[in-house]
């Protein structure tokens, strides 16, 4: 006689959480006799299921489990269950009744490692499926013995809740009727050594505000406006555009602020001092505060301590509105190793590597990626492409490019292995590296990729399919941050005035290697923290002339080939170093701290910085050409002086002049191009309105038939003290 009680291997694998196939033996399938129906419900009293009119109890098999053999001829297409709890009835659907709600090329291009929109794929996914409106879960598992899940619609009790094993493929689903938008939930994973873990979803699009650490269902309802924006930004290609950077961390640039009251104010700001992007150290949820978003647990949803997902659009949004790109930082290199996240996620290493030398990253206490799994680069492809796609991100900064790239990073002999040339070079991160790229570039028009890398590795901006010397193809990314010129410039003005004549070639070194890269100038966020110091407070010399070689500084970088980019607070001498807890002294701007030409004036004078640089092409048209540039002097070691040309396309110059010495210099001569017979002074470092002592040419300069720096005409200038002059054709 057939017995509709479930097997007594199934019962034992479903309570101990280690059943690979729940639909095969849970809901109703057809029998000799008619349709079994089985339940898995826990702490219920009881269990009927109710087709059409008929309604029926199910037998209590003990231990939570309900059974009953029904008299169709057919599995019904659907059908509810009566759940008796203690004073209460729940009618439901039956989340065993459903076909699994993930396609079959989905699962394909998981277990190729293919899958461009894979956050479509796995994670918490509300949607209606068999004509039921619920919430489908899909997690990739592959070394788990058993997946459920729990949340606040089970009270975290996950024993019911068991997800079915899809295969090779190594994802787990399970479609949940009846929830959606809001609830919290985790995956309870069975390890291979039958231990459990509760974890976050690797995909969860929302999550809790830290320290909690549930992942929340999230579908996004938000409607963008900004066509415009996403149009205009095809148009140029960033390394031939006007490109300067605001770096911000969000949480403390107005500490407090949500996402929407940011909106309100960050983009009035930003447009005001004329950067044309901002740059957002981390956005992804992390739950360490202090790592500045650097130690990512959430790679695929914003940090929920600002507000929600749609909160965050609605920021972008409105920066776009304003004619403000974004760029963020993203963090491919590394993750922490707290054990709800991504550290041996399902009981053995798989995010990371799992040779442990490989995995442990010797300087953070992180693990590193293992590029050379397919579903672990997938999982970082795709979510470069989310931000960009889902979010509108106009450009990825991707941070430390080197730790990837390097074997020995970092590492003393015998505590790495070769790759299988016998080289230094890990060559699954550059396999990595150069799918993200191209797969950004082509799946998202006007996007830029930027990398943060310190070392001399050929070919970082250059394109994948181009090999360069050492055998591998470019990198791919479209800018990088020049950090040679950043050590540089910041040592030689660190010196004083007096001893700068000897450190002269730190200055113009940056110009034997400037257009071998597509470079960003970056004083971000590193420069200013941990003892560095802020930028003002680097320079020598009382509060006059620190200001003094702040404002100069600034004026030579903004003239200088290649991006500028400048951390929070740096745009008006802050003179305390920054701190995440309470982010820029907003109050030195304030008039009643006497402040207007200490600091006020520096914010102006980076206010005309980048209106003149907007509207100068010579300054960013031939960026990365080496005839956007030509040497007026670039050896007056003895005078500090540092002077060049900038060109345009069509050949239209700006004279940029920096005097590194505390001292006037008068009828200073320097040779110009003859066919320019008058220049006039367009920024002064030194004028009154920023700080300075005023000192200028009041009229035009001009040209003079005297043979000088090798031309055949010159002009002479007026070179304030700890200064930058810029000049253009009158």
């Amino acid at each position: 006689v057939f017995s509709p009680a479930m097997d007594g291997g199934d019962r034992e694998r479903l309570l101990a959480g280690t059943h690979h196939a729940p639909h095969s033996v849970l809901g109703a399938h057809p029998v000799p006799g008619g349709v079994v129906f089985r339940a898995f419900r826990p702490y219920a009293l009881g269990v009927s299921v109710v087709v059409d009119t008929l309604r029926a109890e199910l037998h209590d098999d003990g231990g939570g489990f309900y059974s009953a053999l029904l008299p169709l001829r057919e599995v019904p297409s659907a059908y509810r269950l009566l759940v008796s709890y203690e004073g209460a009835v729940q009618e439901t659907e039956d989340a065993y009744r459903f076909l699994p709600a993930i396609g079959e090329l989905d699962l394909y291009l998981i277990g190729e490692g293919r899958h461009e929109e894979l956050w479509k794929a796995l994670g918490a996914e509300p949607m209606t499926h068999q004509g039921v409106t619920g919430t489908r879960f899909t997690v990739w598992a592959p070394n788990a013995l058993g997946v459920r899940l729990a949340g606040t619609f089970n009270f975290w009790d996950a024993t019911g809740y068991p997800l079915r094993s899809l295969g090779s493929s190594g994802v787990w689903e399970l479609f949940v009727p009846g929830i959606g938008e809001g609830e919290l939930y985790k995956f309870e994973i069975t390890r291979p050594d039958g231990s459990k873990t509760l974890r976050a979803d690797p995909m969860a699009r929302r999550t809790e505000v830290p320290p909690n650490t549930s992942s929340v269902i999230h579908a996004s309802g938000y409607e963008w406006n900004d066509e415009e924006w996403l149009a205009r930004r095809t148009q140029t290609p960033a390394h031939e555009a006007p490109f300067s950077v605001y770096e911000v961390h969000l949480p403390s640039w107005r500490p407090g602020l949500t996402y929407r009251q940011l909106a309100e104010q960050l983009p009035a700001y930003v447009s005001d001092l004329g950067f044309t992007h901002v740059e957002l150290l981390p956005i992804a949820e992390h739950p360490f505060g202090g790592s500045w978003g650097y130690q990512v647990t959430g790679f695929y949803a914003p940090t929920a301590r600002l507000g929600t997902p749609d909160d965050f659009k609605y920021l972008v949004d409105a920066l776009h509105r304003a004619g403000i790109g974004v760029l963020m930082d993203w963090v491919p290199a590394h993750f922490p190793r707290d054990d709800w996240a991504l550290a041996e996620f399902d009981g053995r290493p798989l995010y990371e590597h799992a040779d442990p030398q490989r995995a442990a990253h010797p300087d953070w206490g992180t693990l590193e990626f293992d590029y050379g799994r397919r579903e672990v680069r997938n999982f970082l492809v795709a979510n470069a492409v989310y931000w960009c796609e889902e979010y509108h991100i106009d450009g990825l900064r991707v941070d430390a490019v080197a730790s990837m790239l390097y074997l020995d990073y970092s590492r003393e002999p015998g505590q790495w292995t070769p790759n299988e040339h016998g080289g230094r070079e890990n060559l699954d991160a550059v396999a990595f590296l150069q799918e993200m790229n191209a797969t950004v570039y082509r799946r998202v028009p006007g996007v830029v990729t930027i990398a943060e890398e310190s070392t001399a590795w050929d070919g970082v901006t250059r394109a994948t399919h181009h090999n360069g010397p050492g055998g591998f193809g470019g990198l791919g990314f479209g800018l990088k941050w020049n950090m040679g010129w950043m050590h540089d410039s910041l040592d030689y003005m660190a010196k004083d005035p007096v001893h700068r004549k000897h450190h002269h070639h730190e200055m113009t070194f940056s110009m034997v290697y400037a257009y071998s890269e597509n470079y960003v100038l970056p004083i971000s966020h590193d420069e200013v923290v941990h003892g560095k110091g802020s930028l003002v407070s680097k320079m020598p010399g009382d509060w006059w002339q620190r200001r003094a070689n702040h404002r100069a500084y600034l004026g030579f970088m903004w003239a200088h080939p290649g991006k500028q980019l400048l951390f929070m607070g740096q745009e008006f001498a802050q003179g305390a170093e920054w701190s995440e807890a309470h982010g820029p002294d907003w109050w030195l701007l304030d008039p009643a701290y006497g402040a207007e030409a200490d600091h006020r004036g520096v914010r102006d004078l980076v206010r005309d910085l980048n209106t003149e640089y907007r509207r100068t092409p010579a300054l960013w048209q031939q960026d990365t050409d080496p005839a956007g540039f030509q040497w007026v002097c670039g050896d007056a070691a003895e005078d500090d002086v540092f002077a060049f040309l900038r060109l345009d396309a069509q050949g239209v110059p700006l004279l940029a002049v920096s005097n590194f010495s505390p001292v006037v210099r008068r009828e200073y001569r320097l040779g110009v191009p003859e066919e320019v017979p008058a220049w006039v002074e367009v920024l002064n470092t030194d004028a009154v309105m920023y700080g300075g002592g005023g000192v200028h040419d009041p009229g035009p300069v001009t040209h003079e038939p005297v043979a000088w720096h090798g031309r055949s005409g010159s002009v002479r200038v007026t070179l304030p003290p700890l200064a930058t002059v810029w000049l253009r054709p009158a």
